[in-house]
């Protein structure tokens, strides 16, 4: 029997311009110079400014800040019953008279920074080769290799990368597809990339590894039901649960231990002739810091005055169903291009808020270095601001800024902290900083355990535990005191 009943449901939804801003957003100044470019090419009514047009517009602006607020009055009343005309698109238009008038300037010196283009690429083809039925599979394939980490783990969530490709893309994937997808990667070459956890990496390798049937029986069920008492080396009550013997266990660790835990480090080299061009510029002037958007290369556009006469001359005449169908193909691209621009300065604004923001709590930073780095997390900048946590984070993502400290990714400023006994709180990369000074300086015949490097820390009134300290000088690339100790 059917029946009716009320349902209640509060579903989130983009506009047009929305989806088109973040798109802008997470890109850096390369990809959206090769952005606009395809949009210049898609789309008629977008034209390329050139140096000659941009200082006719600065001419004409200097005479329309002349007018007398009457004659702009007049001229509202005028186009009052308009859809829309010349002036209103000018007036709308102009939101940045440095962004729409910029000039070419002398070439920016151009860092190179490390690129893990070469295990990208390398994945990429592997996906290529797989036979997806659907397009949508490659772009969530994509997003997947593009979310790894240097160790070669997938630490974002399987379910938000899908909620993102349904927001932005329009892209709906049930999360089973994707988990079949995802467990298709991770047997990709090297073997256990895209894991989610050191455990799930080792297990895809003993699945796929070529060994003894009984010996992948024994390592898959220590990983499985004993894997705390295995990183903890507790290797006895292991050996007398499963009932094994002294051979059976030390064979089994020790393949468990020639397995790989970081997949994506080593088999590809860092590329480092990739140029990047930085987002931001800060320098200092006498005693001044200045911030720039490193945007001036990029083409400056505007729409095509010919197209706007055309759309203004044939809007009340009677048309045919030709030229109704050129209209309203005009009117859309019109649009279209006018919310492009508009997203663009909306782009910059936010970038540069969210740079400015960075720099007045990292300020110290910038005048004395890494041990002046305060902590700070993307909730910090979010509420200053007004933004949200998502915003600053495809801002942050990829993106770079050159200062007289040198260049850092944006995202080398947000840092968890910890509290001194004095009650300040320091960086966990200002601690890096000081555990990577004590090492370089202890005694090579006798250097410091990680137990004798957190009792040092704590000495000086940081409490770091010796497995932090561990995790710090394996982020440092630091070999253990055993490794680092020198035989003159």
């Amino acid at each position: 029997m059917l029946s009716l009943s009320p349902k209640l449901s509060l579903n989130q939804k983009l506009t047009p311009q929305q989806i088109q801003f973040q798109k802008l957003l997470q890109l850096n100044n390369l990809a959206l110079e090769q952005r606009i470019k395809t949009e210049l090419e898609q789309n008629p009514l977008l034209i390329e400014e050139t140096e000659l047009e941009m200082q006719e517009k600065e001419v004409d602006l200097e005479k329309d800040l002349t007018v007398e607020s009457e004659e702009e009055s007049a001229d509202v009343d005028k186009n009052s019953d308009e859809e829309f005309g010349i002036e209103d698109f000018m007036n709308e238009l102009d939101l940045d008279n440095e962004w729409l008038n910029k000039k070419a300037e002398e070439d920016k010196f151009e860092p190179v920074a490390p690129d893990r283009k070469g295990l990208t690429e390398h994945l990429r083809e592997q996906l290529y080769l797989l036979e997806l039925y659907d397009d949508n599979l490659f772009t969530l394939g994509e997003e997947i290799i593009g979310n790894l980490d240097d160790d070669g783990y997938l630490k974002r969530d399987l379910k938000d990368i899908l909620n993102d490709l349904e927001l932005f893309e329009n892209i709906k994937i049930d999360y089973q597809t994707a988990e079949n997808l995802l467990r298709k990667i991770q047997k990709f070459d090297p073997v256990g990339i895209a894991a989610r956890n050191l455990k799930e990496c080792l297990l895809i390798q003993l699945n796929e590894m070529k060994i003894d049937e009984y010996f992948r029986y024994i390592a898959k069920k220590i990983l499985e039901e004993y894997y705390d008492e295995f990183s903890r080396r507790r290797y006895d009550i292991i050996k007398n649960k499963m009932n094994l013997t002294e051979e059976t266990l030390k064979e089994t660790i020790q393949i468990i231990q020639n397995l790989n835990p970081k997949p994506g480090e080593g088999k590809f080299e860092l590329i480092e002739s990739n140029q990047i061009t930085p987002d931001f510029i800060i320098e200092k002037v006498e005693d001044n810091w200045i911030i720039t958007l490193n945007d001036k290369t990029l083409p400056s556009v505007t729409i095509d005055k010919s197209y706007l006469e055309m759309i203004e001359s044939n809007k009340k005449k009677k048309k045919s169903d030709q030229e109704k169908n050129t209209y309203k193909f005009l009117k859309e691209k019109f649009e279209s291009a006018r919310w492009f621009i508009a997203c663009i300065e909306q782009r910059r604004e936010t970038l540069m808020k969210i740079m400015r923001a960075i720099f007045e709590r990292q300020f110290e930073f910038f005048e004395k270095g890494a041990k002046a780095l305060k902590p700070m997390i993307y909730k910090d900048i979010a509420d200053e601001i007004g933004m949200d946590i998502s915003t600053i984070s495809r801002v942050v993502n990829g993106k770079y800024v050159q200062s007289p400290m040198g260049i850092h990714e944006l995202k080398y400023f947000f840092s968890e902290g910890l509290s001194t006994d004095s009650g300040e709180e320091v960086s966990n990369k200002h601690i890096k900083e000081r555990l990577k000074e004590i090492i370089e300086s202890e005694n090579k015949k006798k250097p410091y355990s990680d137990d004798e490097l957190s009792e040092i820390l704590q000495s000086e009134g940081i409490h770091v535990a010796r497995r932090t300290i561990a995790k710090y000088r394996e982020q440092l690339k630091l070999p253990v005191a055993r490794l680092r100790k020198e035989v003159l």
